[in-house]
């Protein structure tokens, strides 16, 4: 009975040092048992070593096990094993279920055990406690230990969830986990160990489990020999050693410390170490690179470098697709094979689908080794969301997770044709269990008799909807409310039968085969199995319990994300990617290490769980170990770095983005200064900075495929302004002369030709498209100058969004200008003056009109549900303050409303603006005013629009002057023009206005009088828009003002003038908005029915077209793409722009 300790760095050769020990004894006739015992991931790379050395024969002598594997091992030879093994999705469903028997015993947790997740961190507490052979009875000694109140709860609760879910494992099961201690139990019984020889590898710490099982093994083998991957030897003695050694260290001081507790002997260490270490035999660098990248006086590397490479790169697509170029070039250039090579990547999830999108265009066979959840598979989401729509009241969401998982036997155009249609009707609920629906279609014929064509859409839709919902109320019926969870799994069993989801899994399976998809046929060809063993365990460990679907629904989440696909590599010559843990136990010569970024290498630390590091300290203190705090973990992720640094034999190639898809920068990690400080003459390469050279053309000229790419993205001309190397055309000449490239080149270089700009229509078809006799809404004419696309598109194509069942903003809107409007009415009705409304009459009013404006249409969706009569009653208080600030405003000023909602073009009394073009043809502008308000003068009458938004809104002349904010002032020239109240008093213009609807929260400090808050209110309420430059005229609209109007944009000087900064024009220059605005709906019009219809929004400073525009995958403008540019719209000075104007409307004059 001995132990060896056998200390080396990493690739000293420690591993093949066990190997020849073990042939070495073989030769020498050793009659025991010789056994290699290694973690579970090194075991198949292990028996590949170790026929290597001894041959097959070699594997009847020695064998390799891991400690799970021996438990098995002896678990077969002396039997005992009375009880199943639960799963990990049965631990989880047994957790739920202690979880819910003592919900209210839980003082801790009692609302953390609801929470999504919870389970399975319970869940990893409860491994890392049998790994580390804490007992529920160790846990209860250390609570009545406890003082802090908060910890005590804690404690006690976990160890009444452990305690209890102990007891009802053991009724019936066996968790993986308690394997080793069952296998500590036995071994005294196992003769396969007596007089063996053991060699433990690649572990660099052990559980107390583990440990436990050494401890049995010294008794009963004849020698133990443990590697240490440390480049120091200590020897048990108080050496100081690298933080990142020193879990390995603590490893050393308790192995020694069993053997002095037992009276086991201690062989004489061994020490691999030499001159040049076994691994970098071929590379001096990468040996260098193990003996100081950590150590404390690192001695920086001489000579040049060509084995490690630091690589800078743009983003991560430009990361791996440089790496797919290196690679490439290691293959071509230095007889690599795909198998030698490995990219280890820190966090998977960010790189696994570039890497297999630019390997498959490099043609780089790879296998990406990670286990892949299940959650997304069609057959999770069809069970999930069957018990959705029965707990969510068949709500959209759940009904159509269920029709598009491709399961359900209906076509995917149906399902297109019932969504619209439910999505259009707002249809859930009670509402799919109607015999017919006859809800209208949104087609824009909803006053209209139903045609054919909607009678034949009805027909169908409804056709659909029987054939949905027939097979699940019948299944709704079978496990409605609360139900055994046998007959639930049962009747869910059942059900995909019926749906033929087998079939239809392998149907999928021999595509993906034709495909060449392996992932997807190894997911596929699993799922089900994973399914109907998920079914079984929640039968198993809680099939007679009655739950609710939703505490079902949770125990089926609670299952699922446990199971986890692993994948079997398709061949053996390709490229492995891992992360660091996986591609450790591999035996390659160069390796890619990807996103060596701050935050990623070294990670940061996770979230301490459910113990936190203070818990950790208070147990330890105590006397019970369990697993590293986060500063522990800090050192095995520098351990790990370590390990994976010293993976390569050849190569090393480290490289990292210095931004993310997003544009948003990331940092170096730490290790690429310590590689630069360890290796000074180490050049970093990038592509972050393009040179466009010869020789990088050159580099950039690899296979096929992603040099096709690089060669269109090239030669287009506008690429950075710079024409493409001549290099370019010999390899686009090269494509020519292939046969299966040239069409793809001919077609490619096409593309680059390519234009999405739309050619003129035709005018006649115009006038057509557009109607006839012509007539035009100002805010139409205003689209137009935006984008002509966008209103060829709204307008002449008539395309339309598809109809949801909300409430839009513009929905909304139009129900505020109604209640507005019907207040007006009200008030005329009632001959009652806005001067002389009460607060209490008008706040009865509007929510009599907007109740009655809810009401009078069927099925409004203001009267749809809760949330929706919670918004009428936010409207009633909006809308009554909207209604008071305008009575405030009108009894502050001289001005008086005089109409409301007043239409021109459809009255001989406000007939519309009409206008003749150049080409003879005439137009017609119509409109709705909100208000006019009009004061009464001997000089005239006065006049001012009003015009009601939802939303923030003030003039501005530079949009008036592009043709973007034309409808108030033509609005203005409709009601000079055509006012005849007062036949024998001139028309003047007052003001143009813009009222915000609004019920604003005012922010405040102190106290603060209901006064001053009305007055902010107030001020958040003024009026904005373009005033007469009359001071008279200006204070008629406010006989309050002082130094500034809370009703209008207006701010008076100390001597009584206006202010600079107030919003105005003389009358003169009124009128010369007047004529321009004419002029510019004649040239926008004539532009119109010329038929020009191109891609061309406006953009000034942040402002762009294209943000709120319904219509951008339809144009797909983009100013990559050629003849793709926004028409700019130029800042100029107010002053500039009213010489603009001047000088525009009078050279139209001298035209004429």
């Amino acid at each position: 009975m001995s132990l060896r300790i056998v200390y080396g760095g990493a690739g000293s050769g420690k591993s093949t040092f066990c190997l020849k020990d073990i042939e070495k004894r073989i030769e020498e006739g050793f009659q025991g048992s010789l056994i290699l015992i290694v973690p579970e991931q090194f075991s198949f790379q292990a028996e590949k070593n170790l026929i290597k050395i001894l041959g097959e024969k070699g594997l009847l002598k020695a064998q390799v096990l891991s400690f799970k594997r021996m438990s098995h091992y002896v678990l077969n030879e002396v039997g005992g094993m009375t009880h199943v093994h639960i799963n990990s999705a049965g631990k989880n469903i047994l957790l739920h279920k202690v979880l819910e028997e003592t919900k209210d015993e839980l003082k801790f947790f009692a609302k953390a055990g609801r929470q999504k997740g919870f389970v399975n961190t319970l869940s990893d507490t409860i491994t890392e406690f049998k790994r580390y052979n804490v007992t529920p009875e160790l846990l209860k000694e250390a609570e009545a230990a406890l003082s802090d109140e908060d910890l005590k709860n804690k404690i006690t609760d976990i160890n009444l969830i452990y305690s209890r879910f102990e007891e009802l494992l053991h009724e019936k099961y066996i968790d993986p986990e308690d394997d080793l201690t069952i296998l500590c139990e036995k071994l005294n019984e196992s003769k396969s160990f007596d007089g063996a020889e053991i060699w433990i590898d690649e572990f660099s710490n052990f559980t107390p489990q583990q440990y436990k099982i050494i401890e049995k093994l010294l008794k009963k083998t004849k020698r133990i020999n443990v590697t240490l991957n440390t480049n120091v030897l200590t020897g048990g003695n108080n050496v100081e050693v690298s933080d990142i050694f020193l879990s390995v260290k603590n490893t050393e001081n308790k192995l020694l410390r069993i053997i002095a507790e037992n009276n086991i002997s201690y062989d004489k260490p061994m020490e691999i170490r030499g001159e040049v270490i076994s691994r970098f035999m071929e590379s001096m660098e990468l040996q260098h690179l193990e003996r100081n990248l950590f150590s404390y006086s690192n001695k920086p590397y001489a000579k040049e470098n060509k084995d490690i490479c630091i690589f800078k790169a743009t983003n991560e697509y430009s990361e791996v697709e440089s790496t797919a170029r290196s690679i490439i070039s290691l293959c071509r250039e230095k007889g690599a094979r795909f198998k030698d090579i490995a990219l280890v990547v820190r966090d998977l999830g960010n790189y696994s689908n570039l890497i297999k999108v630019i390997f498959g265009q490099y043609d780089i066979p790879y296998f990406i080794d990670e286990k892949r959840t299940i959650d997304r598979n069609p057959l999770i989401i069809l069970l999930k969301s069957i018990i959705d729509i029965f707990i969510n009241n068949w709500s959209y969401d759940a009904v159509f997770a269920y029709l598009k998982t491709g399961l359900i036997r209906i076509e995917k155009e149906e399902i297109d044709l019932i969504e619209n249609y439910v999505l259009a009707n707002g249809i859930k609920g009670k509402k799919w269990f109607e015999e017919q629906w006859t809800y209208r279609l949104s087609y824009g014929f909803e006053n209209q008799d139903i045609s054919e064509k909607e009678a034949d859409i009805l027909l169908k839709v409804n056709e659909i909807k029987l054939r949905v919902v027939t097979p699940l109320v019948s299944l709704q019926t079978k496990v409605k409310g609360s139900k055994i969870i046998k007959d639930t799994c049962t009747s869910l069993y059942d059900f995909l039968i019926e749906l033929s989801v087998p079939e239809q899994l392998e149907k999928w399976i021999e595509n993906f085969k034709i495909l060449g998809n392996n992932e997807k046929v190894s997911e596929y060809a699993q799922v089900w199995n994973m399914t109907m063993e998920l079914l079984d365990q929640l039968v198993e460990v809680m099939g007679e319990e009655k739950v609710k679907l939703e505490d079902y629904l949770k125990l089926l989440e609670t299952g699922i994300n446990e199971y986890k696909v692993g994948l079997i590599p398709p061949s053996l010559d390709q490229v492995l990617v891992g992360s660091m843990e996986r591609v450790k136990s591999h035996d390659v010569e160069m390796v890619y290490i990807l996103g060596v970024n701050d935050g990623v290498f070294p990670m940061n630390a996770d979230s301490e769980g459910i113990l936190s590091d203070r818990d950790r300290l208070f147990l330890k203190n105590y006397g019970i170990e369990i697993a590293q705090d986060t500063k522990s973990r800090a050192r095995e992720e520098q351990f790990l770095i370590y390990s994976t640094f010293t993976i390569p034999k050849k190569y090393l190639r480290v490289s990292y983005p210095i931004s993310n898809f997003e544009g948003k920068s990331l940092r170096p990690s730490i290790m690429i200064s310590r590689l630069k400080k360890v290796f000074p003459k180490l050049k970093e390469e990038s592509n972050v900075i393009k040179k466009y050279t010869e020789d990088e053309a050159l580099e950039l000229i690899s296979l096929p495929k992603p040099t096709f790419n690089e060669l269109v993205y090239t030669v287009r001309g506008e690429v950075e302004g710079l024409v493409a190397k001549d290099i370019w055309w010999e390899v686009y000449r090269w494509y020519l002369k292939q046969d299966n490239w040239n069409l793809k080149s001919a077609l490619a270089f096409e593309g680059l030709r390519y234009s999405n700009q739309v050619q003129s229509v035709n005018s006649q078809k115009i006038k057509k498209l557009y109607g006839s006799p012509l007539q035009f809404s100002v805010s139409r004419l205003e689209k137009f100058a935006e984008c002509p696309f966008a209103y060829y598109v709204q307008y002449g194509l008539k395309a339309k969004e598809r109809k949801i069942y909300e409430l839009s903003a513009p929905d909304l809107g139009s129900f505020m200008h109604g209640v507005l409007d019907g207040f007006s009415t009200r008030l005329e009705e009632n001959n009652i003056n806005w001067r002389d409304i009460e607060k209490t009459w008008c706040e009865n009013t509007v929510g009599e009109i907007v109740e009655a404006d809810v009401n009078k249409k069927t099925g409004y969706i203001l009267a749809s549900s809760a949330r929706y009569r919670y918004l009428v009653e936010r409207l009633k208080r909006l809308l009554t303050k909207s209604v008071w600030t305008i009575a405030e405003h009108v009894k502050s000023g001289s001005f008086s409303p005089a109409g409301h909602e007043i239409e021109f073009g459809k009255s001989p009394e406000f007939p519309p603006i009409t206008m003749e073009l150049s080409s003879g043809d005439k137009i017609s502008l119509t409109g709705r005013i909100d208000r006019v308000d009009e004061m009464i003068t001997d000089e005239g009458t006065y006049l001012r629009i009003i015009d009601y938004k939802s939303g923030p809104k003030n003039f501005k002349l530079i949009d008036v002057y592009y043709g973007l904010q034309l409808q108030l002032l033509v609005y203005l020239d409709a009601i000079l023009t055509h006012w005849k109240r007062y036949e024998d008093s001139e028309t003047i213009p007052g003001a143009i206005l813009y009222f915000k609807i609004d019920n604003p929260i005012i922010s405040v400090e102190g106290e603060t009088s209901s006064d001053e808050i009305e007055k902010e209110i107030m001020k958040k309420l003024k009026m904005q828009g373009l005033l007469l430059k009359d001071a008279r005229i200006i204070r008629e609209m406010d006989k309050n003002m002082e130094k500034y109007s809370l009703v209008i944009p207006a701010q008076l000087n100390t001597d009584g003038s206006l202010a600079k900064n107030t919003s105005a024009a003389t009358r003169e220059q009124f009128q010369l908005l007047r004529e321009y605005v004419r002029n510019t709906v004649v040239s926008l019009c004539e532009e119109m029915l010329l038929g020009n219809i191109t891609i061309m929004p406006c953009k000034r400073k942040e402002y762009i077209a294209c943000t709120f525009c319904n219509y951008s995958a339809i144009c797909k403008f983009d100013v990559a793409i050629r003849d793709n540019k926004y028409k700019l719209l130029i800042d100029k000075s107010e002053e500039e722009l009213w010489e603009l104007i001047k000088g525009s409307v009078e050279k139209k004059v001298g035209e004429k």
